[in-house]
């Protein structure tokens, strides 16, 4: 008799799956991407910009001290400073140029940008050297200052140059150009000669040197260097500049 195999079961058929999608690599040209560089680097530009327009300085001169007109400048005159001057840089003296051995036609003081007007030549002037006892000069006599300068009668040699009293006007309100001869200490004598050179018009020199006469000087410093006829304003009109030491 033959075995009756069994048939084997039915198998149920699944369904399809999804089609697989295939990875695509990024693209570094994609828009988006390329937008969001654009837009941080438009940032960090603008960015510096900014504050680079905030620190906009230019380098000019500034006077190292009072110093009045007439004065000869030379290089410890003037001091460099960075300034923030927007449009009215050009008004100024920049460091790019060397203005020693010209002469202000006005005052200027400490710490005052130099505007390039102020080199424009005053009268024809020319320099005088006086021999002053250390005794008849004061202590705050310096160069750039503006003094007086009289001639004292001496009795004991018969002077009789001096007119309208015992003390003459030599020159008045003239800039102080140079100093020598002046010692500090124990070695400073009142009889110690000082050397006082200033600035007169070139057609009164030789009426200041026959006043002198070989009589003793007294020198007389005024506290401002601000001559009477000094012109208004210390500077283009407008300019308010804020300074600090270049670097």
């Amino acid at each position: 008799m033959t075995a009756v195999r069994p048939a084997p079961p039915a198998t149920t058929a699944l369904p399809p799956g999804p089609a697989p999608r295939r990875v695509r690599p990024p693209r570094w040209l994609d828009l988006r991407l390329l937008l969001g560089v654009l837009l941080v680097l438009g940032s960090v530009l603008l960015g510096a910009r900014v504050v680079g327009a905030a620190d906009a300085t230019v380098p000019v001169w500034a006077a190292s001290g009072d110093l009045a007109a007439g004065t000869e400048l030379d290089a410890d005159d003037l001091v460099a400073v960075e300034v923030r001057l927007d449009d009215t840089a050009d008004a100024y003296l920049s460091t790019a140029t060397r203005p020693e051995g010209r002469t202000l036609a006005r005052a200027v003081r400490v710490g005052e940008l130099v505007p390039g007007s102020v080199l424009d030549e005053p009268e024809d002037l020319v320099q005088v050297a006086l021999p002053v006892q250390a005794g008849y000069v004061p202590p705050g006599l310096r160069r750039g200052g503006l003094v007086d300068v009289y001639a004292v009668a001496d009795p004991a040699v018969g002077d009789t140059k001096a007119t309208g009293g015992t003390v003459t006007a030599v020159v008045e309100r003239a800039p102080v150009q140079a100093l020598s001869g002046r010692t500090e200490g124990v070695l400073s004598t009142p009889t110690t000669t000082v050397q006082v050179v200033v600035s007169v018009p070139r057609d009164e020199a030789a009426d200041v040197l026959a006043a002198i006469g070989g009589r003793p000087l007294v020198v007389v410093v005024h506290d401002s260097v601000e001559s009477a006829s000094a012109e208004a304003g210390s500077g283009p009109s407008g300019a308010t500049p804020s300074t600090r030491p270049a670097g």
